[in-house]
């Protein structure tokens, strides 16, 4: 049976609106409205803590505030708009929209290739409608879909997203939920599809009432960000029908294709249906209601594959997995980094391991935890791994906020690329990455509270501190620090970026279409790695033809030995050739092997080779 959704404000007949909010610890709950008139009214108590009330003359547009036994007054939790803020009144809204994708049903799994990008930062105004008139160079790069940060309200107008306290609500200063929408729609209308984040494992500090409407929180558990959400408690099964009816309601009114589930190792809970489980049956309920293909992307520290099997395998049942030991593998060969979680990387297997299974910590054990640490994930399919050279975390989450371009050669930029685009797995782009963006993008809020603010700066400290990093972190709360973020689109256009946004475009155009689907499967992989050359080699061979990836991380260049598999082989892709701004190659355009070879192979480079056997 079809889920529905009543919390919150719901428009009905003309001039009349439902009221609905769970507030168990409230004994007497009224709907204050603001405007366009004066009005009060009593909720009437529904049982488990609901309370609801019918009132008319209310229309979309109406401002309201929930008053709490005769005392405080909050917006509502489940709010869809909050046009003043997170301390303002909640306003109703009409989910009608005038959409123009009625044909769409979404994009297949295995054809995911992600962009993730910043609302606020991705463009000079930062909002959702000023990305439209980006979509069709996305599309023509060859991203098949564009990743939200989070847009769920949050203090201000700059924050990453990630202290949302109002999940229904897109954020005002992005264009609320009916620019969501228009972005949506602009999506689909080009065949992209749209990834959400959503933060199911704390709110932020400013702008929290959830405390004062119920037991959301327990204290038995503790997030690095706070409490932990209710989610196996007394009264747990109300707090865990408001998430589950968040996802929905994105999935439903906002016609978002997929949601990332931020950092799910925070989600605590030991019931025997986990909230996860549950809420990957509700979303496949859904898709299978609106015939749409919608997929949950958790983000997980555990390595535990139970996170992507099917609950028929003893798993949760979501569908593709962040897979942050590909990036640390990759990023600790390509920069030499050591410090904090690097300090369990930087040999060539642990990358050889990572292309071959997934994970590359799958039960031994780990420097950087003290412990052993991870399960197996080589029987999961690529397409449930998403992997990435950058992403939002792994830039911002540095002290200056540097991104791969200014730490790394170009040369090095397009062994990245090559890595993540050609591998087995789902990849992921950060925004700005496909044509080497100089612009920081450092961890910034807006905070109203001169004591949180100041909370904040010195938890980034002592953060970097325990990294052993030296020196001062921008400033969050400094507007400054947020504009250094923002893109500058234009560098794409001009010199070594350029070759570099042509480089991006070619390797996603090879994947979709030179190499076969059976190229992202785990079946007859060879990996070959040699710490000693610095070389890593990827190979298939399949009934009529074979394909051989070759990855060199070496700073030298060198002539390396690998075993080409018997044929002729042509080569398909070289990042050190001159149109690449490369030192230029030794490598003929074909190779005839069927014996040992040598390859005069570039440092930081990869080269692709195709072979079709003969009948």
């Amino acid at each position: 049976m079809r889920r529905e959704i009543s919390l919150g404000a719901t428009l009905l007949e003309e001039g009349s609106c439902r009221f609905s909010v769970w507030a168990p610890l409230a004994r007497h709950v009224e709907v204050r409205i603001l405007s366009p008139r004066e009005a009060l009214q009593s909720l009437k108590s529904e049982g488990r803590g609901y309370h609801e009330a019918v009132l008319t003359g209310v229309e979309a547009g109406c401002l309201y505030m929930y008053r709490l036994d005769g005392e405080k007054e909050r917006p509502d939790p489940a709010s869809r708009h909050q046009p003043q803020g997170v301390h303002g009144p909640s306003q109703v809204m009409d989910s009608r929209f005038p959409w123009e994708d009625g044909g769409w049903t979404g994009i297949a799994l295995k054809d995911y290739l992600i962009y993730e990008l910043h609302v606020g930062t991705y463009t000079p105004e930062g909002n959702f409608e000023t990305i439209i008139p980006h979509l069709d160079e996305l599309k023509g790069l060859g991203v098949t879909a564009v990743e939200l940060m989070p847009v769920a309200q949050f203090p201000g107008a700059r924050n990453w997203g990630y202290d949302g306290v109002y999940p229904f609500a897109a954020q005002n200063s992005y264009g609320g939920p009916d620019g969501l929408k228009r972005l949506v729609n602009a999506c689909h209308l080009r065949g992209l599809a749209v990834v959400l984040d959503v933060v199911y494992n704390h709110l932020g500090p400013e702008g929290n009432y959830l405390w004062d409407f119920g037991p959301y929180f327990t204290e038995r558990y503790r997030t690095p960000w706070g409490s932990s959400f209710n989610f196996d408690g007394p009264q747990s099964d109300e707090v865990r029908r408001f998430f589950v009816d968040n996802a929905l309601y994105w999935v439903r009114e906002c016609h978002v294709d997929a949601l990332r589930l931020d950092a799910i190792h925070a989600i605590l809970d030991f019931s025997a249906t986990p909230f996860l489980q549950e809420l990957a049956g509700a979303v496949r309920e859904e898709a299978d209601a609106l015939g749409r293909r919608i997929f949950l992307m958790p983000e997980s520290a555990l390595n535990d594959a139970r996170v992507i099997r099917s609950p028929e395998l003893g798993g949760y049942g979501l569908d593709a997995q962040w897979n942050d030991d590909f990036h640390h593998g990759l990023r600790a060969l390509l920069t030499g980094d050591r410090s904090g979680t690097y300090v369990d990387f930087g040999r060539m297997e642990h990358l050889a391991k990572a292309f071959r299974e997934g994970y590359v910590y799958s039960g031994q054990y780990s420097l950087f935890r003290g412990r052993k640490h991870g399960n197996s994930s080589r029987d999961v399919p690529g397409h449930r791994f998403i992997v990435f050279s950058q992403n939002h975390d792994q830039v911002g989450n540095r002290m200056r906020g540097e991104r791969l371009s200014e730490l790394v050669s170009l040369e090095a930029l397009k062994l990245a690329a090559g890595c993540v685009i050609l591998s087995p797995y789902i990849p992921l782009l950060f925004m700005g990455e496909e044509y080497g963006e100089t612009a920081p993008f450092p961890y910034f809020i807006s905070h109203s509270d001169p004591g949180l603010v100041e909370a904040v700066r010195k938890a980034r400290r002592e953060e970097f501190a325990s990294f052993g990093w030296e020196g001062e972190p921008l400033d969050p709360q400094d507007e400054g620090t947020f504009l250094k973020a923002k893109l500058n689109h234009g560098l794409r256009k001009n010199g070594w970026h350029k070759v570099l946004h042509e480089f991006y475009r070619t390797l996603l155009r090879v994947r979709k279409e030179l190499l076969p689907d059976a190229w992202f499967s785990k079946e007859n992989l060879e990996v070959y790695a040699s710490e000693e050359e610095r070389l890593l080699v990827i190979s298939r061979l399949f009934e009529t033809e074979g394909f051989t990836m070759v990855l060199h991380f070496g700073s030298r260049r060198k002539e390396v030995f690998y075993p080409i598999p018997e044929g002729v082989w042509k080569k398909r892709l070289d990042s050190a050739e001159g149109r690449w701004h490369g030192p230029g190659s030794s490598i003929p355009a074909q190779i005839e092997s069927g014996k040992d070879r040598r390859l005069d192979i570039n440092p930081f480079s990869i080269l692709l080779l195709s072979m079709t056997k003969e009948n």
